[in-house]
């Protein structure tokens, strides 16, 4: 059974007091702390990148959950690695042609390989990172289209879970885009483990409330599926 795991996304956090804020959603019952990397290329926003990572790591020894919205993931590795990121999630748009090399070097930089799709990306085109002899440890499966916060679940992407989790019970299966209160059942329901969850958590009166909503719906799913 795969562990529930909830990632609140420090993109809806008070930047200007990140280490502050890490620390509230750990105390609130947060497992991870999902990070989101955009490059202004991939996506048209522009966030963080490795200094960032490497200022709050001094201040936490949380599990960064960091998510590559990026053209060119490969440049990122070494820098990310270097800078104490937890998790290396890429994207197969981004990676088509060196998704192997990609892998096995954030192996190398001691973090764990996800891969994420867009919305309108198939499922299949995962198949061969998930089946291959070095395989990716996690799979995000966006429910918006990547870029931007405060964007409406797409519940149509629950498919794509619900094949995974049919095909790869033990895996890592994350959902990331408009998860709250109101549709964390649907994506739990899905097969969907790690949570992130940004405006719902971050904009609510009581993020502890909302984190251990997000939990136990996950944990009610499992036992009845």
């Amino acid at each position: 059974m795969v562990k529930p795991k909830i990632a609140p996304s420090m993109l809806s956090s008070d930047f200007s007091n990140l280490a502050s804020e890490a620390e509230r959603m750990l105390q609130c019952g947060a497992d991870w702390l999902h990070m989101d990397i955009m490059d202004g290329h991939f996506v048209p926003n522009l966030t963080i990148g490795a200094p960032v990572i490497e200022s709050l790591r001094k201040h936490t020894k949380a599990y960064l959950d960091c998510h590559l919205m990026v053209t060119n993931p490969l440049d990122y590795v070494k820098p990310l690695g270097k800078a104490g990121a937890s998790g290396f999630t890429f994207h197969i748009e981004a990676s088509k042609d060196n998704w192997k090399e990609l892998v096995q070097l954030i192996k190398s930089k001691g973090m764990t390989p996800g891969v994420s799709l867009k919305p309108g990306t198939p499922i299949e085109d995962l198949y061969p990172l998930l089946e291959d002899e070095n395989p990716v440890e996690l799979v995000l499966v966006m429910t918006v289209e990547p870029g931007f916060g405060g964007q409406k679940f797409m519940p149509e992407m629950m498919d794509k879970v619900r094949t995974l989790r049919k095909n790869y019970p033990s895996l890592d299966i994350e959902v990331d885009g408009g998860l709250g209160p109101s549709t964390i059942d649907m994506a739990a329901s899905a097969g969907a483990n790690c949570i992130v969850a940004g405006s719902s958590v971050f904009g609510a009166s009581d993020p502890a409330q909302v984190i251990s909503l997000l939990r136990k719906s996950v944990e009610d799913s499992q036992k009845t599926s």
